[in-house]
This record gives C-alpha cells, sequence and structure tokens, in this order.
C-alpha cells in the first residue's frame, strides 16, 4: 500500500512554475510540440524563467490533461478554447457570487447589530403587524 505525501514547506503552490517542458510533457501525455502549439493558441500560459525557458505548474498540468481529453473525445481546438473559457467565467461568477454573499451577511449583521443597540437604547421594540392581502408595507427614514 503507498504511503501519501503530505504537503508540507517544501511543497509548491498549485500555481507554482516549476516543471520544464518535457517533464510537463510525460505529465500531461503530451508531446512537447503540442504544448508549444497550445501555448502559441493561447490556450496555456506557462511561466518564464530569466532565460525564456517554460515552466509549467501543477495547474498548467491540469489544464493540459483536461484539453487532452477534451480533443480526444472529438471536440475541435476551437470548441475547446470555447470550453475553457466558459469554465473561467463561470468559476470567475463563483468567486463574485461568494464575495456578495459575504458582503451581504456582513451587512445583515450590522444591520442587526444597530438595530439591537437602538432598541435597548430606547426601551421599547417596534411594533410589526401582519398585513392582510393585498396590503402593502411601506418603509422610510425620518428625516434627522
Amino acid at each position: 500500500m503507498a504511503t501519501r505525501r503530505t504537503p508540507g514547506p517544501e511543497t509548491p503552490p498549485p500555481d507554482a512554475a516549476v516543471f520544464v517542458i518535457s517533464v510537463a510533457a510525460e505529465l500531461s501525455g503530451l508531446h512537447p510540440q503540442t504544448l508549444r502549439t497550445y501555448e502559441r493558441m493561447g490556450l496555456i500560459t506557462p511561466g518564464r524563467t530569466a532565460g525564456g525557458g517554460r515552466r509549467y505548474s501543477f495547474l498548467d498540468i491540469e489544464r493540459l490533461r483536461e484539453i487532452a481529453q477534451l480533443t480526444s473525445s472529438g471536440i475541435g481546438i476551437e470548441g475547446v478554447r470555447r470550453i475553457l473559457d466558459l469554465e473561467n467565467t463561470v468559476a470567475a461568477l463563483r468567486a463574485r457570487n461568494a464575495e456578495l454573499s459575504a458582503e451581504l451577511e456582513a451587512a445583515l449583521e450590522a444591520l442587526r447589530q444597530a438595530v439591537g443597540a437602538r432598541q435597548e437604547r430606547s426601551g421599547n421594540l417596534p411594533v410589526l403587524r401582519q398585513s392582510q392581502p393585498g396590503q402593502s408595507v411601506v418603509v422610510w427614514r425620518r428625516p434627522r
């Protein structure tokens, strides 16, 4: 049974460009020339050393594997490009949604605290009535 190595301080982060093109090609199952072609097409953007050599990250390897899987299933390279663009868009939208949800939660908490503090100062609680069907509730703020 193989033991799994836990990431430690010596393990680079997934976006660290550490693999030379030959290793990236081997790990992705693609030819080095294919990696160069995908780079020219803009499907992958490896890091560069000071001397100009390509360096691929774990995330780059995963993307190359995904491209290889899509092309082997019969999807053309422009279809692959579109799929990758859509996946990037979805990831960005999910991240933005999470940001907005956190912002909303923080605003709601601040509102709860403000209402609680106001109720403690005034000593009387606001009265909420059940509205009848067809009635509207209007909320306004008194001018100071």
